[in-house]
């Protein structure tokens, strides 16, 4: 890229991480310090500022970046990540949105402690939510990683992964700094922007073609190299029985996975009641339901625009078709407007993962300080100090979540945050679900079922073709695959859900009906819901 693109764009860069930590610094100053204020915002949140922030947390890197880079790859196909991730909300709002407000506190664990032994249940239910919160964290250091480079010159190794410690960096000052409160304004703001972004990108496509959709679909196929193939089913996944059974698997992992989502479930707890729950989740679904619509513009407005080859050839995962996109869109590569246009979108993008990673790395704190250390000091365990931890975890988490994406930055962003939603799928919703609907559900049960989840989609990924045995693996000289599904979720999710059965009618301990009792009023009514 230019000179001038990489000034203009850093430029933008810098001046949303002043406004983020010009917020993250007035809001420190204006905290209490409790555990409420950094794990939950104080619970102020309306349900239009909390449905914007839901939306800024869920439509992230893999949306922005991966989903458009997978239509302008694959087509049809790829526009199967949208349907997914869209249908999954239907999934938070009729099972999950409510009941959770109504029967947590601060984290997914709070539910299924609620009715069972605390330690072991709070031990495995953070276990999971650290492990699914690293697995989404690694998408949007890759993102972070493939914009950079393309913006300072290609496919810079350097440039990467200064990219990605840089992202790190400031997702742990975020979090350390301004807890729940900081983190949510960041979301909104990022929103706003992305949905600002979005539409005059898709309102630009559209012009391109005179606002004829099917002339823009047959472009899109003229320059795919596929030809009638990349509007049709099978591109990506029916080339034979493994692919269609990927498909299922993907399908599964992302209309189950949301609702085990830790950064997700942890958003119902900001807003007072569970009414503004529900709310929350309404105004998140038109804001994600119409970005999601425009992905499908953007995706088909690269493959016709730029053309297939050309996003593949920057990018071999397809991440940075969107950017790509603009630069066209604006006039080309040494024009005004496609300087201008290319470092807004870059920007946003930026911006996107930013919001993102800092809500991801603020639940996963709360599951290592108020669920894993909590539950082993709970004698011990002051609010302020668990605060403290939660600060310190969010650095480690950092760390981890740097040497992770350094690691996996040429898979496609999109495709990994699939494999977070397979082991949310697996190990949270099963638990969650049985928690709040199984009268008999016992403690070993809930155990079982986060466990055997958990572990079978972990190991099933290390021994698929994403990690060994093909030219596109993160190990591509070493050859240890023996699962022939990419995403592990048509195994590993009826795995979590028989686990947790399983325990369940072996356990010698009976099942509180008491607490059982309780939890469902409570869940139902409200009555008793901090």
């Amino acid at each position: 890229m230019t000179g001038d693109h990489q000034t203009l764009a850093l430029l933008l860069f810098g001046v949303f991480v002043a406004v983020t930590l010009a917020i993250t610094t007035w809001v420190s100053r204006n905290r209490h310090g409790s555990a409420e204020e950094f794990y939950a915002g104080g619970r102020l949140f309306s349900p239009m500022e909390n449905g914007f922030a839901i939306a800024g947390d869920y439509m992230s890197a893999a949306s922005f970046l991966g989903i458009s880079g997978l239509i302008a790859l694959f087509g049809y196909d790829g526009l199967l990540y949208s349907v997914g991730f869209l249908v999954a909300w239907l999934v938070v709002l009729f099972l999950v949105a409510e009941l959770v407000r109504n029967c947590g506190r601060f984290t997914l664990a709070d539910v299924v402690a609620a009715r069972m032994r605390e330690r072991p249940v709070r031990i495995a239910a953070g276990t999971s939510s650290v492990t699914v919160s690293v697995l989404y964290l690694v998408a949007q250091m890759v993102g972070a990683g493939s914009l950079v480079a393309l913006l300072l010159g290609g496919t810079s190794g350097a440039a990467q992964t200064w990219a990605v410690i840089g992202v790190g960096a400031l997702m742990v000052i975020y979090v350390s700094l301004g807890g729940m409160r900081a983190t949510t304004w960041i979301q909104i703001v990022k929103a706003v922007l992305l949905m600002c972004g979005a539409i005059a990108l898709t309102v630009l496509v559209l012009v391109r073609f005179h606002g004829d959709f099917d002339q823009l679909l047959r472009t899109a196929a003229d320059r795919s190299g596929h030809g009638s193939q990349f509007l049709a089913p099978g591109l990506k996944y029916g080339g034979d029985w493994t692919a269609r059974l990927d498909f299922i698997s993907l399908g599964l992992a992302l209309v189950l996975g949301t609702a085990g989502l830790p950064h997700i479930l942890s958003r119902f707890y900001t807003v007072p009641t569970a009414r503004a729950a529900r709310r929350s989740v309404v105004w998140s679904i038109g804001l994600i339901g119409g970005f999601y619509l425009m992905t499908i513009v953007l995706g088909f407005g690269a493959a016709a625009i730029v053309g297939s080859e050309a996003v593949r050839g920057s990018n071999a995962a397809g991440n940075t078709a969107v950017p790509l996109l603009a630069l066209d869109l604006g006039g080309g590569a040494d024009s005004t407007g496609g300087t201008v246009l290319f470092a807004m979108v870059a920007a946003i993008a930026f911006a996107t993962i930013l919001a993102v990673v800092a809500g991801i790395t603020l639940a996963s704190s709360a599951s290592v300080a108020h669920d894993l250390y909590a539950s082993l000091r709970r004698k011990h365990a002051k609010p302020r100090s668990e605060v403290a931890v939660a600060r310190v975890a969010a650095a480690g988490i950092g760390v981890v979540a740097i040497g992770l994406g350094l690691l996996a930055r040429d898979l496609n962003v999109a495709f990994l945050v699939g494999l977070a939603f397979a082991v949310a799928a697996s190990a949270n919703l099963p638990v969650l679900l049985y928690s709040l609907f199984w009268r008999n559900f016992t403690t070993r049960g809930a155990v079982w079922s986060v466990y055997g989840g958990q572990v079978p989609s972990l190991v099933l990924v290390l021994l698929s073709p994403v990690v060994s045995g093909g030219p596109n693996s993160l190990f591509p000289g070493v050859d240890f695959q023996y699962f022939p599904l990419e995403n592990p979720g048509l195994v590993s999710i009826p795995l979590g859900f028989l686990a947790g059965w399983l325990g369940t009618v072996t356990s010698s301990e009976p099942a509180d009906e008491a607490k059982h009792a309780e939890t469902e009023v409570r869940s139902l009514t409200g009555a008793g819901a901090v």
